[in-house]
């Protein structure tokens, strides 16, 4: 019988390099354990990229960096911050990361696809996932990543990107265009940062991807046959305990250290363009 390929998204290959316990707990535990509270830096995250692609959504005579900005206000929540005050300096941030950026960008071609889920056979496994923008250029499909995290990216960022090279993969065989350009957009210093892969670079990002998939395939392979699961899936501990999902059902990650307050990973207010 040939192999059945194994399905994978680059969150499902993180989190397994990030900590095989919440692998476990994430993917495979039924019921899920429960999950902690949102944090800021994700919902601010979340609210970008949803004023986007709305915005992408727009007729080209209405996508104007003013229209960007009010987009954010739409749909902005206020989830993991501080308080109100908190909430509101971030919003108003946002709306003019984005403005500035739709300002600096031409918006007069359409997207390919705005978050398109992508899904292709590449070698053992199925590389799948959501992209957040991806234009054509030249003939050539371009893969487009927004960021709002604390720093600026660079183009060792964009190279070494596991699931932007996945993305470019399986966009290229569910589109039938060529795809080599990632990019990294990072909204909060208005940089971006670019790699043109080549066929070689791209497959050493499959052949990376298909190890970590076989590892996660195995232990759970073998926990379904009766194995243990706190040695197939240990517990790594680290500062990424702090902010876990999962924590509250994770002693190791408990004993790591203290809990971070939902709004601990946002750049302060003054050290981004605003």
């Amino acid at each position: 019988m040939p192999r059945k390929l194994i399905k994978v998204t680059p969150s499902r290959l993180s989190t397994w390099m990030d900590c095989p316990r919440r692998y476990r707990m994430a993917y495979l535990d039924r019921p899920t354990p429960p999950r902690g509270g949102a944090f800021a830096h994700s919902t601010l995250g979340a609210v970008v990229h949803n004023a986007l692609r709305a915005f992408f959504d727009l007729p080209v005579r209405r996508r104007t960096p003013e229209a960007a900005a009010a987009l954010v206000g739409q749909h902005w929540i206020d989830e993991g911050f501080a308080g109100p005050q908190q909430a509101a300096t971030y919003r108003d941030l946002a709306a003019g990361w984005v403005s500035d950026y739709i300002a600096e960008t031409d918006v007069t071609d359409d997207p390919i696809g705005l978050e398109r889920w992508v899904s292709a056979p590449i070698g053992t496994i199925v590389a799948e996932g959501r992209v957040d923008r991806i234009d054509e250029r030249d003939g050539e499909l371009v893969i487009v990543d927004y960021k709002t995290g604390r720093a600026a990216l660079t183009t060792d960022d964009a190279r070494a990107s596991q699931a932007l090279a996945l993305y470019a993969l399986a966009a290229r065989r569910t589109l039938r265009r060529p795809c080599r350009r990632v990019e990294l957009h990072h909204l909060p210093s208005g940089t971006v940062a670019a790699w043109e892969h080549t066929e070689a670079s791209l497959t050493r990002h499959r052949e990376r991807a298909e190890e970590v998939a076989d590892e996660f395939k195995l232990a759970t392979d073998t926990l379904n046959a009766g194995g243990d699961q706190d040695v197939l899936f240990p517990a790594q501990v680290g500062r990424q305990c702090s902010w876990c999902d999962f924590r509250r059902s994770c002693p190791e990650g408990q004993a790591a250290g203290p809990q971070a307050e939902p709004w601990a990973m946002l750049a302060r207010a003054d050290e981004v363009k605003g």
